[in-house]
C-alpha cells in the first residue's frame, strides 16, 4: 500500500477539523441545504476530532488515524448529501422531464385532453397534460426554446427569464407537477387550479424586450 511507505503523519485534532471543514465547505455541500445540515456537519467534526485523538494518541504512527478519519469524511458526507436529497434529486434530474416523447403534442392539444381528464376526475393526469399545455404554449410562443428533458423547475428559470412576469404563477405550477407526476402524491382540484392559473399566463404574457 502506498501509505505504508510515506512517512509516519502527525495530525492533530485541530488540524483534522480544518481540513475536514475545508472539504465539507465546497459547493456541491453547500448546496446541501439550510442550518440543520450545517449543525450536523459542526457536530459531526467534533466527534471525528474526539476520535482522532484517541487514535492517534493510541498509536506511535499518524497513518491509522488518518486513514479512518479520511473514510469516516467520505461516508459522512455521502450520508448528509443523501439524507438532505441533493443525491437522489441529481439522480432523478434526467428522469423529471416535462415531456417524455420525442414529438409532443401542440398546446391545445394537451389542454383538451387536460380538461377531459379533469372531467372525469382523473385530476392527477390533468395536471400533467395541462402543466405540458402550458409548456407548449411557450415553446410555441417562443418564450422557450425547443429543448428535450427540460424539467418544471428549469422551464421557471428558462421562461422567467425570458418574461419576469411568469415566475409567480409558473413556481407553485412547477411544484404540483413535480410531486404529481414525480412524487406520487395525489391530484386534486385544487392543485390543478394551480396548473391552470400558469397556462393561463403563459396564454397571455408578453415577453420582456
Amino acid at each position: 500500500m502506498i501509505f505504508l511507505q510515506d512517512p509516519p503523519v502527525d495530525i492533530g485534532r485541530d488540524q483534522a477539523a480544518q481540513e475536514a471543514a475545508k472539504e465539507l465547505s465546497k459547493s456541491a455541500y453547500r448546496e446541501s441545504g439550510g442550518s440543520i445540515v450545517g449543525k450536523a456537519i459542526a457536530k459531526v467534526l467534533q466527534w471525528i476530532g474526539d476520535l482522532l485523538d484517541s487514535l492517534t494518541g493510541s498509536s506511535p504512527n499518524g497513518h491509522a488515524g488518518l486513514v479512518m478519519l479520511i473514510a469516516l469524511l467520505v461516508l459522512v458526507v455521502v450520508v448528509v448529501l443523501w439524507r438532505s436529497g441533493v443525491l437522489r434529486t441529481s439522480h432523478r434530474a434526467k428522469s423529471q422531464a416535462v415531456f417524455d416523447t420525442a414529438r409532443p403534442q401542440s398546446a391545445a392539444e394537451y389542454r383538451a385532453l387536460a380538461e377531459r381528464e379533469a372531467a372525469s376526475g382523473d385530476f392527477a393526469s390533468a395536471i400533467r397534460s395541462r402543466f405540458r399545455a402550458c409548456v407548449a404554449e411557450l415553446t410555441e410562443r417562443t418564450v422557450l426554446d425547443e429543448r428535450a428533458g427540460r424539467t418544471a423547475y428549469e422551464v421557471v428559470a428558462d421562461a422567467s427569464r425570458a418574461a419576469p412576469i411568469l415566475r409567480e404563477p409558473l413556481q407553485p405550477a412547477a411544484l404540483v407537477f413535480t410531486e404529481v407526476v414525480y412524487g406520487n402524491r395525489p391530484g386534486t382540484p385544487q392543485r390543478y387550479a394551480a396548473v391552470v392559473a400558469a397556462d393561463d399566463a403563459a396564454r397571455t404574457a408578453r415577453v420582456a424586450v
